[in-house]
């Protein structure tokens, strides 16, 4: 089939477009001209510029796809009018450039997020017949960009899909943690809650595939996990045996991730450019539990994980090696 690919530049989008392209798929992949594609440039994938800020420039690059992955959006932005350009304003101008095409795809595939449905109740994970509750502004965007995809589903078939937290080769938080721990720092969490789900990014792509590719998930919402749930102190102790656990390593308390966030917003204000860390990330890791069922997926497209919170963490700390090792060989060559 041939296959569009937006957000391909990023993490996910990397793994989905390299998955597809194995499977002898004719992969073309929306890339913004700001886009660092090098990544990219090994598989056998068509890269086009566009912007999905721009509607008139959607209609040739959707011409002809017959499945369309919509992964392109922000996961931080300066404030809520940003998200809402780009994950509701943006996924509205493909929608409606897939609706105007003469070839409608056969499937639209929306990654969306958790953050859409908001945090599990007390006492039980978060299921797709849960009315959703986001509570951050990257969460309400989601969530309005999903009905919008939802609503279009009487002109094409559409799928939802729901990732939880995603790691694995390539992920910039585990990366991000793998140098606190390399300079003695950790994350100071208590206890065994709260908890969050987990998927590895190519589970996450061969999920997309199996959305993409059923005829029972036109129409439908997907929560996809590796089927348990963690302690954030397990994340953090999984990171740290794989990227090597400091010999005095300083456990960073709450108060002072509020106060890195605080400074990292203030400087975000400052020059424009979306905050790393922000004061709402930390506040949903210690207040909000993030654990949904991903049982509907397995049940309906018999979806299977491969990897587990092990797999994934030793998988993204051999491919930070490699890259490091990489890019240290090219420096000493030059």
């Amino acid at each position: 089939m041939k296959a569009l690919v937006t957000g391909a530049s990023g993490f996910i989008g990397r793994r989905l477009a390299a998955a597809l392209a194995r499977r002898g798929d004719e992969v073309v992949c929306l890339v913004r001209p700001t886009s660092d594609v090098r990544p990219l440039r090994a598989l056998p994938i068509e890269l086009v510029r566009g912007d999905l800020g721009l509607p008139d420039s959607l209609d040739r690059v959707v011409d002809g796809a017959d499945r369309v992955f919509h992964l392109a959006g922000a996961i931080q932005a300066v404030d809520e009018a940003a998200f809402e350009a780009a994950n509701v304003r943006g996924t509205r101008n493909l929608v409606e450039a897939c609706l105007r095409s003469p070839s409608r795809p056969g499937r639209f595939v929306f990654v969306s997020s958790i953050a859409a449905a908001g945090p599990n109740p007390p006492g039980r994970p978060l299921t797709e017949a849960d009315e959703p509750r986001p509570v951050s502004a990257y969460g309400r965007s989601k969530l309005a960009a999903e009905r919008f995809v939802l609503e279009a589903g009487t002109g094409m078939p559409v799928t939802v899909v729901r990732p939880p937290n995603v790691l694995g080769p390539g992920s910039k938080e585990i990366e991000a943690a793998g140098r606190l721990l390399r300079r003695g720092l950790m994350p100071s969490f208590k206890g065994a809650a709260p908890r969050t789900s987990l998927i590895d990014v190519d589970d996450l792509a061969a999920a997309l595939i199996l959305a993409a590719e059923s005829p029972r998930s036109a129409g439908q919402t997907y929560f996809v996990t590796d089927g348990r749930d963690y302690a954030w102190s397990e994340v953090a102790a999984a990171v740290a045996e794989e990227f090597g656990r400091p010999r005095f390593c300083v456990k960073v308390p709450f108060g002072v991730q509020l106060l890195a966030a605080r400074l990292e917003e203030a400087a975000a204000r400052r020059s424009g450019r979306p905050p790393r860390l922000t004061r709402e990330i930390v506040r949903a890791s210690r207040d909000h539990s993030w654990v949904c069922d991903g049982s509907k997926i397995e049940r309906e497209l018999g979806f299977r994980a491969k990897y587990g919170l092990r797999e994934s963490a030793r998988r993204a700390a051999e491919e930070l090696r490699s890259t490091e090792k990489g890019r240290a060989k090219r420096e000493r060559g030059r």
